[in-house]
């Protein structure tokens, strides 16, 4: 078993995510949403739309797991910690779910702070930890030497041979040395590639690795120690400062996850695969440190659920691989398409490497399939309803704004309309925003059609998120100035950015637009839909899903940081 451990912690971190996933960077950026978007901006000319469509809900599938994972995580990670109380004494027992709740509550309430400063104390915690563990280790492996055979792979492979299908069965809890890999890559834009390789190298996988031979030399010295190797490991008058460090690596283990799933709440809005979500910057100097209010909550409810269903680490650990080793068999195939177009790779060599990996990403998988029933079902619940969410929102969102261009008239023809008519200009500015560059947006055809009036300066904006993490100041904006003081302003920004419509207006400064801030006004458009089961596109409860999802979307006036005071809104009504 301990090969196993070994062995998995070699490959699956050390070879397959730490040297090649992590060479799947997106400037910078990691994650399986961030890979997602790589392989559509090296695709964006691909004619298959077909297989587009695969890869898109691929990556979508692997996004969708890895929510189910940031609400197992934290429940797993903090109950395994608190149970370490059943060690000191029997009679704790009933103490691990209430306590379990309680830090995970305070968790979730403080995330709206921030992680600036709680941050600062993370790295030296993980390190007194990674040292202790390693320490506590080192000192069990003098007892049982012997134990250091476990390096060798036969062991792993005899173990298999010998005990066939229960050997299989076992790579379930194999599987849970190795779940933080994803999360690893998802944070990688935090740190840095170089950063995470040689702390794992040099720190990380010597303190692990002598942690796992040691609790094996226990259980070969001590075969009653099985029940909870790791924190007999300790001398017991070491037992509560153990349990209070174990819980405070499980919770920065656990704040991991959250921020990779305010991250991936991020990427997703900006992708076009959820609606505007309230966004929090809760740093001056960190772009990546933000707090998303509504995922929070449902993280919480969902963490906090799942401890009171299961109530052990144990139990949970059924629900918690599935997750975990679905989104790693996605990534390894997103990983090889993304070799074959991006890098030219051939068949060969970017198969025979995928093959490795997905050979074994699937073991993990199958072995934690066989536990849906005993807990397994929640992270795929959980995956297959954010799923279709995401694409209902995608194809509802590319309806509505085909029918919103097919509203609209040629810029051209509307400027040689307003040069013939000559409607009456009001001092100001007038800002009208639309997801069409290229032609007037409905909304200011409805305000000359109804208000008689125009602006003396009116500005067309567009802004579109680009398949990159951010855009270049330099390669921001793209203005016109058009006939009649109009302006066409093209922002483009990156999927880890969000707009804030005031300060790009002032950056257009220079370009030759007039936009005052006390002078200028923002006409935004908010579209009314009315279920009518005879237009096409969406089956009906798809439709209702998408009206519902329309009208709990943030507000464009708070996404995009306009000043509520200065915005006029036109609706319109049409059949979806």
């Amino acid at each position: 078993m301990l090969s196993l451990i070994v062995w998995s912690l070699i490959i699956v971190v050390s070879v397959k995510y730490i040297v090649f996933i992590m060479r799947a960077d997106n400037e910078g950026e990691g994650g399986i949403l961030a890979l997602l978007a790589l392989i559509r901006q090296q695709h964006r000319r691909d004619v298959d739309t077909k297989r587009k469509k695969i890869i898109t809900w691929l990556g979508l599938i692997g996004a969708a797991l890895l929510y189910g994972d940031g609400i197992i995580t934290p429940a797993i990670s903090v109950l395994g910690a608190t149970e370490g109380l059943e060690v000191v004494s029997p009679t704790f027992k009933r103490l691990v779910v209430p306590i379990t709740i309680g830090v995970l509550a305070a968790l979730f309430f403080f995330q709206r702070r921030g992680t600036d400063k709680v941050g600062k104390i993370f790295g030296p915690v993980m390190v007194i930890w990674f040292i202790v563990i390693g320490a506590l280790g080192f000192r069990e492996i003098m007892f049982a030497p012997e134990i250091l055979q476990a390096i060798n792979p036969a062991f792993g492979f005899r173990f298999f041979l010998t005990h066939g299908v229960h050997a299989f069965v076992l790579l379930g809890a194999v599987v849970l040395v190795v779940t933080g890999a994803e999360a690893l890559y998802a944070d990688m834009g935090h740190f840095g590639k170089r950063p995470i390789r040689l702390a794992w190298f040099v720190f990380v996988l010597p303190a692990l690795l002598l942690n796992y031979f040691g609790q094996g030399a226990l259980v070969l010295r001590e075969p009653a120690s099985s029940a909870n190797p790791f924190y007999l490991l300790a001398p017991r008058l070491m037992l509560y400062p153990m349990i209070a460090l174990a819980t405070a690596a499980a919770i920065i283990a656990s704040q991991a996850l959250i921020s990779g799933a305010f991250s991936l709440s991020q990427q997703s809005v900006q992708l076009g695969f959820s609606p505007r979500v309230n966004i929090i910057h809760t740093s001056a100097h960190e772009a990546g440190q933000i707090y998303v209010p509504e995922v929070n909550r449902a993280l919480a409810i969902g963490t906090i659920l799942v401890v009171l269903m299961f109530k052990s680490s144990s139990a949970l650990g059924a629900a918690y691989g599935i997750a975990v080793t679905g989104t790693m068999a996605i990534t390894t195939i997103l990983f090889y398409v993304l070799a074959r177009s991006r890098w030219n790779w051939s068949i060969l060599k970017a198969g025979s490497l995928a093959a490795v990996f997905l050979i074994i990403d699937l073991a993990f998988f199958f072995a934690n399939a066989l536990k849906v029933m005993e807990g397994g079902w929640v992270p795929l619940v959980v995956a297959l309803g954010l799923f279709i969410l995401m694409t209902t929102w995608q194809r509802g969102k590319a309806i509505v704004t085909a029918r919103l261009k097919e509203g609209s008239l040629p810029l051209e023809m509307f400027l040689s309309s307003v040069a013939e008519h000559k409607p009456v200009r009001v001092p100001g500015t007038a800002v009208f925003m639309t997801s069409d560059p290229t032609g007037a947006p409905l909304v200011l055809l409805h305000h000359v059609k109804h208000n008689k009036v125009l602006h003396e300066n009116v500005v067309i904006l567009s802004i579109k998120t680009e398949q990159v993490p951010t855009v270049p100041e330099s390669e921001r904006l793209d203005v016109q100035c058009l006939p009649e003081r109009f302006g066409r302003i093209k922002a483009r920004y990156g999927f880890m950015e969000t707009p804030n419509v005031p300060e790009l207006l002032a950056a257009t400064a220079s370009h030759g637009i007039i936009a005052k801030p006390g002078d200028t006004t923002y006409y935004l458009g908010r579209e009314r839909l009315i279920f009518d089961p005879k237009q096409r596109g969406l089956a009906n409860w798809r439709k209702h899903l998408f009206i519902f999802m329309s009208r709990n979307s943030r507000s464009a006036t708070e996404f995009y940081q306009i000043p509520p005071n200065r915005v006029v809104e036109l609706g319109a009504q049409f059949e979806f």
